[in-house]
């Protein structure tokens, strides 16, 4: 008799735990969920973002674009670094740049493709955080 009451007793401890760490895991997956579906405010956007100063360069068919980028970071410590890799961000935008024509970048689609490249890019030097977004904030062409 004893032993069948010290089994029931060690039977509902055991389930009660069980219990109590499913519970705390809903719990947990909960918050997590809730944590990754917040998008980031504006101001979260400004203070991880970095102004790229005007670029200026020729391209490949002979004529010349001056842009300007506003690289947003996925934290303040990317942009933090990004600011310290700014010569290397100009760098790479030229070199892309120089290998374009302008019908390579004309329109929509032309710059959305320049802002991928460059996204790719900028992110295989980044080793604190990530690029999330690179914007065109100036873009001029000419002879």
């Amino acid at each position: 008799m004893k032993n069948n009451k010290l089994l029931t007793i060690m039977i509902i401890i055991l389930v009660a735990i069980i219990l109590v760490g499913a519970i705390l895991f809903v719990v947990y997956v909960q918050a997590n969920k809730g944590a990754q579906n917040t998008e980031p405010t504006i101001d979260e956007i400004v203070e991880a973002s970095v102004d790229v100063p005007e670029i200026k360069t020729n391209l490949s068919d002979k004529r010349f674009i001056v842009v300007q980028l506003k690289v947003q970071t996925d934290s303040k410590d990317a942009a933090v670094e990004l600011e310290k890799r700014l010569f290397q961000v100009q760098n790479i935008a030229i070199q892309e740049l120089s290998d374009m024509e302008l019908k390579d970048i004309e329109g929509k689609q032309g710059k959305i493709t320049l802002r991928s490249t460059l996204k790719s890019k900028i992110n295989e030097l980044m080793q604190d955080g990530e690029v999330k977004e690179v914007y065109i904030t100036n873009y001029i062409t000419g002879q």
